[in-house]
């Protein structure tokens, strides 16, 4: 039996992914945790081979109009899919299925969620402040420094499942600033396709992947897309921007609180201290 909850979660996380170009990791594993109560290292696990099947046909449209500028692939490839194998070792010694795991993976997660926030809110002014300086670098600074990159996304994204969106594309802004934006935008989502398969592969490996949730996702969340990239170019970028940001901060808000176990009355006694 199709629960249309999840359908309509995935249409609703297909849709914002069309409009804005943020990954799904960022909204759909905290929907999955928060909302129906699956355990983060499955709602990861599951998000990373979703991920991998939505972005693949996204990689074949922008390949398609040659709008993927691969040397910047290969470099992050180089250095998110080491990382992630070796971060998926880690979480294997860990298990997965421990509260230990639990814990990083919520934490790393709203550590990840924020880091998205910030970039989509202070896109604009990290260009302004850091742009010159990387626009001075030859290109082997320039490679060496996307591997790097892509080494931390591996690590993010193999935790967490976010980070391949919006990070990745501030990222990618910074170091190849001659790139029009189709192509930051298509580098960006043909690098993550490899990133979250094997990623995917590796926690699907732990055990930490539920095939019939990430089906039912799939049937609400491709014509999700499909409509909100249409739509996209109907509502304010900014706006955007902004909403999906607000909602990011908050989730990670409600997810630090669940890991502390706070209580709205511990809060309330907190502040009243610390003011005292």
């Amino acid at each position: 039996m199709i629960d249309p909850l999840y359908v309509a979660s995935g249409f609703g996380v297909g849709v914002l992914v069309g409009m804005t170009g943020v990954g799904g990791g960022s909204l759909m594993t905290p929907l999955l945790i928060l909302l129906f109560g699956i355990h983060p290292s499955t709602a990861v696990g599951t998000d990373l081979l979703y991920a991998a099947a939505t972005k693949t046909g996204g990689s074949l449209v922008h390949g398609w109009a040659r709008s993927i500028h691969w040397p910047a692939v290969i470099r992050l490839a180089s250095g998110s899919i080491p990382a992630s194998i070796v971060t998926l070792l880690v979480l294997w010694q860990l298990d997965l299925n421990g509260e230990s795991a639990r814990s990083l993976v919520n934490l790393v997660l709203c550590f990840a969620l924020i880091l998205t926030a910030t970039s989509l809110i202070f896109r604009k002014a990290i260009m302004d402040r850091y742009r010159p300086n990387m626009e001075q670098l030859d290109t082997s600074a320039t490679g060496r420094a996307t591997v790097v990159v892509g080494v931390a996304l591996g690590v993010l994204v193999s935790i967490s499942s976010v980070g391949a969106g919006a990070v990745g594309v501030t990222a990618l802004l910074l170091l190849y600033p001659r790139l029009p934006m189709a192509s930051i935008v298509g580098s960006d989502i043909a690098h993550a396709v490899p990133l979250t398969l094997v990623a995917g592969i590796g926690h699907w490996a732990l055990g930490s992947v539920d095939w019939a949730l990430m089906g039912v996702l799939l049937i609400g969340s491709l014509p999700g897309i499909v409509i909100g990239s249409y739509c996209a170019v109907r509502v304010p970028e900014t706006v955007l921007r902004l909403v999906l940001a607000s909602v990011l901060v908050l989730v990670a808000g409600k997810l630090v609180v669940n890991e502390l176990h706070l209580s709205p009355e511990s809060i309330a006694a907190f502040a009243r201290s610390s003011t005292h």
